[in-house]
């Protein structure tokens, strides 16, 4: 359950990442044995797509026309692309509760980040603290992906 709730903390910053490095890690055979994902998301073409919209969301999110991460759309995709990671990375009896710490680790972690991506904003701009955060999602989600049950 850490996993899920830690993967879902890094969703509250970037909506796609997480499920995209838990699809490579399904794809790869990486994932627990008795994980909790449905079993598409190994498909080496939903990895390869999901890959796809992380990337298209992080170069999206140095836009001057990027919307907050807090707008309901936003927050909708965070909490269900968190919830479906949170339970790939749960044993399957215990995917529903992981799918609901995840999604819900999220939503708050995508408040705090909001919060503290404006403020480094007003000293460093935009691009300069987004291409920070990137790099620090990809971090933080292959350590919660490293980490053993």
């Amino acid at each position: 359950m850490k996993q899920s709730i830690l993967m879902g903390l890094v969703g509250g910053q970037r909506a796609f990442t997480p499920l995209a490095v838990v699809a490579v890690a399904a794809a790869r055979g990486e994932l627990r044995r008795d994980h909790g994902a449905p079993r598409l998301i190994g498909h080496p073409l939903v990895a390869g797509g999901l890959t796809l919209l992380a990337a298209a969301e992080m170069a999206g999110d140095k836009m001057a026309s990027a919307p907050d991460r807090v707008v309901p759309p936003g927050l909708a995709a965070r909490f269900v692309t968190s919830a479906l990671a949170g339970a790939a990375l749960a044993p399957r009896q215990r995917r529903w509760a992981a799918a609901a710490a995840g999604g819900t680790a999220a939503l708050a972690a995508s408040y705090v980040g909001w919060r503290a991506r404006l403020k480094a904003m007003e000293r460093s701009g935009q691009s300069a603290t987004g291409f920070i955060e990137d790099a620090a999602v990809l971090g933080a989600a292959a350590y919660v992906l490293r980490q053993k049950p």
